[in-house]
């Protein structure tokens, strides 16, 4: 058993969401290769732990990997919001959820996930559902195709691209993500080439796109609060900034008071509280060491909230009184 990916903001993660009773449960809820979860378990001898990954590949590693833990370790297949939206007999205590691509996808899982390799240009984590990255390309407009890599990749040569992806297709199917990348490299001008690969906004976008990660992420975090046990903590490691406002914006609003107004008659009035504490309201980035030993964790921010007790806040009959 190979591991190829190396968890970021490890020993941040491992301290501030420790566990702080015996026994309690942990959700991993993008468990990968197991990187933060064997780091977990080895640690914390008492915690108990739930893997949910949707790609059955690479899960069955992180099964391999942990299964010197024996019934400590339990498993889902699927997404997190979809195994978060179930009814659950124990609240978790702790929840993290890292939002990054898995390095195990890029140079083993031969999907067209790296513009680096000749692949068959899938992307999908979980490939019995959904559209591959060819079918997303073959049946998208220039117009809609220049939204998507404006919008999920913040690419500045959009339309560009789209012009270029669109008279390509006019000659055929793109279907290898060796061709895709070339496309998009002859589209952009030669300044443009900077410190990274000029196809790497154009992937990004699309891997977006195919696997709805942004579409879905409010709904986790939403689904996340709602079953972890008041006094837990959530954690959630963001790899670029449109994914890491979502969440950043997600904690600010359950981190405040609402009340409302005055004028409402008496019957109606509700206060609910706030539903979180946030830690580190700017979040936690990686240190000079670890960018050295893994440059992939430049880029990564940890963002964590502690679930406050009695989350509603809300005042009901003889409480308004």
């Amino acid at each position: 058993m190979e591991i190829v990916h190396t968890p970021v903001l490890l020993e941040e993660t491992l301290q501030l969401l420790a566990p702080r009773q015996p026994g309690e449960l942990m959700i991993d809820a993008t468990v990968g290769e197991g990187g933060h979860s064997y780091a977990f378990l080895s640690r914390f001898p008492d915690l108990r732990l739930i893997g949910i990954d949707a790609d059955r590949e690479i899960q069955e590693i992180a099964k391999k990997r942990l299964r010197v833990f024996g019934e400590r370790v339990h498993w889902y297949t699927g997404w997190s919001h979809d195994f978060f939206a179930d009814s659950f007999c124990e609240k978790p205590d702790t929840i993290l959820i890292d939002l990054g691509v898995s390095r195990y996808h890029y140079e083993k899982g031969e999907r067209g996930f790296s513009f680096l390799r000749d692949e068959v240009l899938d992307m999908r984590i979980d490939r019995t559902k959904g559209l591959a990255a060819a079918e997303l390309i073959a049946g998208l407009s220039e117009k809609e195709l220049a939204d998507l890599l404006y919008t999920y990749g913040e690419e500045r040569y959009a339309r560009r691209i789209a012009r270029s992806i669109t008279e390509a297709k006019s000659r055929g199917r793109i279907s290898r993500s060796g061709t895709l990348a070339d496309i998009v490299a002859r589209a952009l001008p030669l300044r443009y080439r900077g410190s990274i690969h000029p196809a790497t906004r154009t992937f990004q976008a699309l891997r977006i796109a195919v696997n709805g990660e942004l579409t879905h992420l409010p709904e986790l975090l939403e689904r996340a609060l709602e079953v972890l046990k008041p006094g837990g903590r959530v954690g959630v490691i963001t790899f670029h900034s449109l994914e890491d406002r979502i969440v950043k914006h997600f904690f600010r609003e359950k981190g405040k008071d609402y009340t409302s107004p005055q004028e409402q008659p008496i019957y109606e009035y509700k206060r609910r509280g706030k539903s979180v504490n946030v830690l580190y309201r700017k979040g936690i980035t990686p240190g000079a060491l670890e960018i050295r030993n893994n440059p992939s964790s430049r880029s990564a921010r940890l963002r964590i909230a502690e679930k406050v007790v009695g989350e509603d806040g809300c005042l009901h009959g003889e409480e308004m009184r």
